[in-house]
């Protein structure tokens, strides 16, 4: 069901802030002082001017390197800013801030990979309760969610969220990391932390109810997201899920209207738009759905379930020629969906050719044997529920 672009990195980036660079004692530079003085004045382009001037004077010093790369971040140049800082930690690999900073430029630049490999010594080395843990735990959190590895975000987020009660985005991103790896007593768990920081989180009752429905539990998951409606009725997806749990449970009438309030919201809905024609089409409006399954397939010629509908609404309607190119079309691009291969069947039996009918039968017939064996299966040898295994412990204890 899920289709949607869940919370980003962005978030994260109003927490850490790059500290400022050590600056040992030393007699006074007037060029050092100078350079200094434009960089705490925000003057960029005389900054670094000047910084290029101390290093021709001081080319084994890692400070103006330490700078430079400082200056091009500030200027969110994060791929110029590496190799700065990498020289900088090659010249003097205990000046401080340097690794954070290097860390932060990989991570913003997108180098998750390289950018957890910085971060995990600086976390292993800072006090359990510091603000630099905190920072790390989440930097190293999101690195991993920004990555897609969800299961090794978790427990660096479970963490950054023990040390800050208050933070929301940052339970909403753990959510959605025990959702996406299957550990549907975290969504809950943190879907209650949730709740009692905002109440009318329409974001979060929608977490709540995709994990009830991974649960089986329909109607919870139905209820979730009638509140998700009711909390925000603009939120993106909202409209579309409870419709869509609506439409899983043939509820085609009122997951009709959920639809539209989608598209309503997003003219370009793309699933919204599909499941819409679909369900007017169970519903025998097959005039009502043509249009919209003949627009999708301008938007996205790709959809398997599109070809489907739009080939049936054809063949009723005695265009058999048009039928037969969107069934086929159908059974190109979803080969083991029996119902296809069943329509495909029909028609060529009412077109006379009954081989190919009958090769047709034969296919939905063997897919749905093959369903019902799996299913069998299942229910000799279920499997264990999704908490069976616990959540991995952090790395970084």
């Amino acid at each position: 069901m899920r289709n949607s672009t869940y919370p980003a990195l962005c978030f994260l980036l109003t927490l850490v802030i790059a500290p400022c660079l050590g600056q040992a004692a030393k007699a006074p530079d007037l060029q050092r002082a100078a350079a200094l003085a434009f960089e705490q004045q925000g003057k960029n382009a005389e900054a670094e001017a000047a910084w290029r001037r101390y290093l021709k004077a001081h080319p084994a010093s890692p400070e103006p390197y330490a700078h430079l790369g400082l200056l091009e971040a500030r200027q969110e140049h994060y791929k110029e800013a590496v190799p700065l800082y990498r020289k900088a930690l090659a010249l003097g690999p205990q000046l401080p801030g340097v690794r954070l900073n290097l860390g932060l430029a990989l991570f913003k630049g997108g180098e998750m990979k390289a950018a957890i490999a910085e971060f995990l010594p600086l976390l292993k080395d800072a006090p359990a309760e510091s603000q630099q843990a905190q920072q790390l735990r989440i930097l190293i959190g999101m690195s991993h969610y920004g990555l897609g590895e969800y299961k090794d975000a978790i427990p660096y987020l479970k963490e950054a969220a023990a040390h800050d009660v208050q933070n929301l985005p940052l339970r909403l991103t753990l959510a959605h990391s025990c959702l996406w790896t299957k550990q549907l007593q975290c969504v809950m768990d943190t879907y209650k932390e949730i709740l009692s920081l905002n109440a009318e989180s329409a974001e979060a009752d929608m977490l709540a109810g995709e994990a009830l429905d991974e649960m089986k539990d329909h109607n919870g998951a139905i209820e979730q997201f009638r509140a998700a409606v009711k909390a925000d009725p603009k939120v993106p997806e909202a409209h579309f899920g409870l419709g869509y749990l609506l439409w899983t449970q043939k509820q085609y009438v009122e997951a009709s209207s959920e639809f539209q309030v989608e598209l309503a919201n997003d003219p370009n809905h793309i699933q919204a738009m599909l499941y819409l024609a679909d369900a007017k089409l169970k519903l025998n409006q097959g005039q009502e759905a043509a249009p919209l399954l003949e627009k999708l397939e301008k938007m996205n010629p790709a959809i398997g379930l599109a070809h489907l509908d739009l080939g049936s609404i054809y063949a009723d309607a005695g265009r058999n020629d048009d039928a037969l190119r969107e069934l086929t079309e159908a059974s190109e691009l979803t080969p083991e969906d029996a119902d296809v291969h069943w329509r495909l069947g029909r028609l060529y039996r009412a077109l006379g050719k009954i081989a190919e009918a009958k090769a047709e039968f034969s296919k939905a017939s063997a897919i749905n044997q093959k369903s019902d064996d799996s299913l069998m299966n299942k229910i000799a040898n279920p499997a264990p529920g999704p908490e069976a295994t616990p959540a991995p412990e952090s790395s970084s204890q």
